[in-house]
């Protein structure tokens, strides 16, 4: 009896005969959608209004009676008036023929940008089961190519429930559990073709399909059931920006009366109705700051001969501008505002104000791509690189900027490939006379550091002294105490020393992971004079057989195998009579050392 009841709920209701807090009192705690949104838990919802009015005109209005009398004759009276009241209502409306083919040319007109503009699925909501039918004839009448009568194929599918006196047209579209798991399964996979799904009442909840980013209601909803469908769109998803509802029905008011149900702050930011306006905006804002960032480039100036070459130009201009800015994050800025941009076309990239900027961010789009490649490059981190480019590749672009094909930015900067081989005293000379020496200094180091990084895999010694080189270099460059002519000699005289370690082994005759381990134990002056050189190639070999026969799955996660291997490293380099004062050391590196030989076998 003195119990204490908890409750959870998405969907709080305040109505006259049904309120949460009425009968469970107030709330303990409120995790609103805006916190949600800055959690980076969910995404924004944007509000898009496209309403396609009904109508009634007079000569129809004058004869529907007679006309409804000629349908329903044969019925009997019960049945006549169970067809009068359904008629009568709005469904009969929103389901007229002219309307129907008026929304379907609509949807697939704003579908077919909504699809280049981001990766992802939509789901059109329909007031029936068959305006559902209806809407699918349209849309399929306007693009059969999305048709199939095979559910494991197509892009446009109708998902309702049936029942016995449905006809032929009605039962084609109902399927049994088996036939609907399956389907949605491919509406959850980004990467299946099927992008639209029309609904009525199923999948509005519990569905969650994160790639699922624009949803078209055609339908009356209010109170919690419409917040539950809007949150359909509100996944986060790769690099999704915002969800977006596109209402041809007037939904807005019941959104606000919805949103009244949730946080003041949730009312005041309308997380789950922004208006698309405000995607708009942002793109100005963010275009405007990218513009000002490329200030002194004369970017634009090569985009107007409209030649593929002159992009390309515009293009290498860029990025040298961005790379030898004397901000240092310059780039970075860049890529941030460009981002912003792209993601907020990504929202409002229907409305015709949006398509001003078409061109010219998918060129911002084209230098932020590289830019984050290079940050990429610096850090060793690849994760989320197809995110990007898939992104990148499915951004609206002109037809202009698509249609060059894929630039080979290191041919563009004199780099005729991403080879050693090619960094010499001739690349060094002809470098100094290159137009652009930012763009090849940043390319320079790309290849440099990817070379170092693959170095990383097997070696530490060497990679970590290369990398002390590379970063003392660009350190240098940044803080121009070296010129530019001057930091490529540098690099250039790298690139030769990175050579000749792929040929260091061999003229030792030492494997590369004996090389590793024959660097890790020569870090010790005192045991290269003590034991010379032939013993600690003795070691190193001992030390590969050692690690490779005592490391297993998940070995370094694991402090028995660790010390035992530790213990094992001990032991050899005391066989040996390696010096005392830095065994300690050694052995650290040898473990370090391991870990990569480990990992490298795993992979």
């Amino acid at each position: 009896p003195h119990a204490s009841f908890m409750g959870f709920t998405g969907t709080p209701i305040a109505t006259d005969d049904r309120d949460t807090r009425a009968i469970f009192g107030e709330y303990i705690d409120v995790y609103d959608l805006t916190q949600a949104v800055l959690d980076e838990a969910t995404v924004r919802v944007y509000y898009e209004a496209r309403l396609v009015q009904v109508e009634l005109p007079d000569d129809v209005r004058s004869t529907l009676n007679v006309e409804f009398d000629e349908v329903t004759e044969a019925a009997g009276t019960d049945e006549r008036d169970r067809l009068k009241n359904r008629w009568a209502r709005v469904e009969a409306i929103v389901g007229a023929e002219k309307r129907v083919r008026e929304v379907a040319a609509d949807i697939v007109k704003h579908w077919e940008k909504r699809r280049q503009a981001e990766v992802g699925k939509g789901l059109i909501v329909c007031m029936s089961r068959r305006i559902c039918v209806a809407l699918y004839d349209e849309i399929v009448k306007l693009r059969p190519e999305w048709h199939s009568d095979d559910d494991s194929v197509g892009t446009i599918k109708v998902v309702i429930t049936g029942s016995a006196s449905d006809g032929p047209e009605m039962n084609k579209h109902v399927r049994s559990k088996k036939r609907l798991r399956e389907l949605k399964a491919r509406a959850k996979d980004p990467d299946d073709p099927l992008e639209l799904v029309i609904v009525r009442d199923m999948w509005l909840t519990g569905f969650d399909s994160p790639s699922l980013h624009t949803m078209y209601v055609d339908k009356p909803m209010k109170g919690a059931a419409l917040m539950q469908a809007i949150a359909r769109v509100n996944r986060t998803f790769k690099d999704k920006p915002g969800g977006l509802v596109a209402d041809y029905i007037g939904i807005a008011e019941s959104l606000r009366a919805a949103l009244a149900e949730y946080t003041d702050r949730d009312r005041e930011r309308q997380e789950m109705g922004a208006p698309i306006q405000e995607a708009l905006t942002v793109l100005t804002e963010a275009d405007e700051v990218c513009r000002e960032l490329l200030f002194g480039c004369p970017w634009q100036e090569a985009l107007e001969s409209g030649s593929d070459r002159a992009r390309i130009e515009a293009l290498m201009e860029a990025l040298n501008h961005l790379w030898g800015g004397a901000e240092l994050d310059l780039p970075d800025r860049f890529a941030h505002q460009e981002r912003r941009a792209r993601q907020a076309f990504a929202i409002c990239g229907t409305l015709p104000e949006a398509t001003a900027f078409r061109d010219e961010l998918a060129f911002f789009e084209a230098v932020g791509v590289e830019v984050r490649k290079a940050r990429r490059d610096t850090t060793g981190d690849g994760s989320g690189s197809d995110v990007e480019m898939e992104t990148a590749l499915r951004q609206v672009v002109s037809e202009a900027v698509s249609t060059t094909g894929v630039v080979d930015i290191y041919a563009e900067a004199g780099l005729e490939r991403p080879d050693l081989s090619i960094i010499d005293e001739d690349f060094a000379r002809r470098a100094a006379s290159n137009p652009r020496p930012n763009l090849q200094i940043e390319l320079l180091r790309r290849l440099l550091n990817s070379e170092v990084r693959t170095l990383a895999k097997t070696n530490v010694v060497a990679e970590r002294k290369f990398s002390e080189m590379l970063e003392r270099a660009m350190r240098a460059y940044n803080n121009r105490s070296l010129t530019a002519a001057e930091v490529i000699a540098e690099m250039v005289e790298m690139a030769k020393q990175l050579k000749l370690e792929y040929e260091r082994g061999a003229k030792l005759g030492l494997r590369d992971d004996e090389l590793a381990f024959y660097d890790a134990v020569c870090q010790n002056d005192s045991a290269v004079m003590e034991l010379g050189d032939e013993t600690l190639k003795q070691i190193a070999q001992e030390l590969v057989a050692s690690v490779r026969q005592n490391t297993s799955v998940d070995w370094d996660k694991k402090e028995q195998v660790r010390a035992l291997l530790r213990s094992r490293i001990k032991r050899l380099l005391v066989k040996y009579r390696y010096p005392p004062d830095r065994q300690e050391a050694a052995i650290a590196l040898v473990m370090d050392q391991a870990e990569r030989l480990a990992a490298g076998a795993a992979a």
